[in-house]
């Protein structure tokens, strides 16, 4: 008869000695840990509208499903270095997106796959992307091998594999095409054709990576191994639209997380604590009876550490040459953002999401023409306020900033000293510097219709890699992002069996640089 979740932490200590004395490896649960890219909770199981996801939802109804969970991080590689060890990524210093000259991890800390290989685990990464900002970095150096399939007979198993579909580009599901009208935007959107659109896009293309999931959870079962695997499925930071990926509100940070433990824990549960991806990583080791050489930053997902969790905390730094810093602290009411550049606009130039993200023109072009709500205008602005609150309560979406209203001076005083403590003592923060920050490198103003242009034109000029590129804003003209709107248009609303190419964006190529003094 199945365990109640109250019973969880009990069993794992059990389980924790048994593995510790004399319990064989085929004791000890096998793991599949699936990560899909660039996704917040947009499936069926967690009430999104428009979209079906039956076999995540099968896998939620077998399990746990967890309404707060949140990544340290909301790009790739800094969240995945952080999921590779159990580490706040500033921490090991992992938290540059696209780090160049990657060290070795510090303080003796090692990666969770060789903490479960020197257990007797055969360890896999079944997809080709590690993506960690230190080193090793390889997927041979991390992993053993590449499926279980390849482990000795009875051996434990620990497998990570990603999906990459949703990451943009988006394919369509001629399946199950999904209609405009049948999609929610939040309010930070405008509501028009183009962005329905390009939403039910990334919606339809889940549908795609759900059949996916679906396949390699029917693996298992016609294996006969699904009764002791235990099976987490997440993303590995917020959605890829503009607001979300890269920043730091939930939209950025709030993940899917599920996890099915057949017979351990009763299936259909939804929880509601504040959870964090690097949890994951704590209650594996437990669940196979290892013990960290170094205490992680993440806690076993039982244990009464999570139950009583009063804050999950992100931040976000440089993403590739495009320079920002942020902090954020979330309690259950609410969130707490520390902009330490508010001198840079939200939607300053990035190279990524100028190539890869069609409703980006959409806003800028709505915007530089004044037809944008309060709300979604606001994180167009050409500058950020240094500290943004919001009362998760009152406002889920995260667009009213309650930090200068006097009756949340006590909320935002506790936050900002608990902020400052984590930053401090947990992660060791380094903050920014004026290099970082390019300080007097730069002409005030960008000569070009295209801060893109610019740069390309000036790769040889400047060291994009130390001091990014340059804050000016708006990134492009009102002509120059109505041409990239009209580039996007047959794309976002091609057919779902279309094979149309993707459009390829005037200056969003990343210039090869020979690195020399900056002006």
């Amino acid at each position: 008869m199945p365990f109640k979740l109250s019973h969880c932490v009990a069993l794992l200590s059990v389980l924790a000695f048994a593995v510790s004395t004399c319990a064989t490896d085929a004791a000890r649960p096998n793991v599949l840990w699936i990560t899909i890219e660039d996704w917040s909770p947009d499936l069926s199981c967690y009430g999104t509208k428009g979209i079906e996801t039956p076999n995540v939802d099968k896998l939620a109804a077998e399990g746990i499903r967890y309404e707060r969970a949140f990544t340290t991080s909301p790009v790739c590689s800094t969240s995945r270095s952080a999921m590779m060890t159990g580490f706040h990524q500033n921490y090991i210093g992992a938290q540059q997106h696209r780090t160049d000259d990657k060290r070795p991890l510090p303080y003796g800390i090692r990666p969770i796959p060789h903490l479960l290989a020197d257990a007797g685990y055969f360890t896999c990464l079944m997809s080709w992307k590690t993506d960690c900002n230190f080193l090793p970095d390889k997927k041979e150096e991390l992993f053993m091998g590449v499926d279980w399939s390849e482990r000795e007979q009875d051996q434990p198993f620990f497998a990570r594999i990603t999906f990459g579909g949703t990451h943009r580009a988006w394919n369509r599901d001629p399946v199950r095409p999904i209609d405009i009208h049948d999609v929610e935007l939040p309010p930070y959107y405008p509501d028009t054709p183009f962005i329905r659109r390009d939403w039910a896009n990334g919606l339809e293309q889940m549908q795609l990576v759900d059949r996916e999931v679906g396949a390699l959870l029917k693996r298992l079962d016609d294996e006969g191994l699904a009764d002791n695997t235990m099976v987490f499925f997440i993303g590995d930071h917020g959605r890829c639209h503009i607001r979300g990926k890269q920043f730091l509100y939930d939209e950025g940070t709030r993940i899917p997380m599920i996890m099915r433990w057949p017979g351990k824990v009763d299936a259909g549960q939804v929880n509601d604590d504040l959870v964090m991806s690097i949890d994951i990583c704590a209650t594996v080791l437990e669940a196979a009876g290892v013990t960290p050489p170094v205490p992680l930053h993440g806690k076993n997902l039982f244990s009464d550490e999570v139950k009583q969790r009063k804050y999950v905390f992100a931040a976000r730094d440089k993403m590739d040459d495009t320079h920002d810093a942020m902090r954020s602290i979330r309690s259950q009411d609410h969130k707490l953002i520390l902009n330490l550049m508010p001198e840079r606009a939200y939607c300053q130039f990035s190279f990524y999401k100028e190539s890869a993200y069609p409703p980006l023109a959409e806003l800028n072009v709505l915007n530089l023409q004044g037809k944008l709500t309060p709300e979604q205008a606001a994180f167009m602005a050409s500058e950020k306020p240094e500290i943004e609150l919001f009362d998760l309560r009152k406002d889920p979406h995260e667009v009213h900033n309650v930090a200068d209203q006097p009756q949340y001076a006590a909320v935002k005083a506790e936050l900002l000293g608990d902020l400052e403590d984590w930053r401090r003592n947990v992660i060791h923060d380094q903050g920014v510097t004026d290099d970082f920050r390019g300080v007097g490198v730069f002409p005030a103003v960008n000569p070009l219709p295209t801060v893109g242009q610019w740069v390309q034109e000036n790769a040889d000029k400047y060291d994009f890699g130390k001091v990014g590129v340059p804050g000016w804003y708006p990134t492009r003209t009102l002509e120059e992002w109505q041409l990239v709107r009209k580039a996007w248009e047959p794309w976002v609303f091609r057919e779902p069996t279309s094979k149309m190419k993707r459009p390829v964006i005037p200056f969003t190529k990343k210039p090869s640089q020979r690195k020399t003094k900056t002006k």
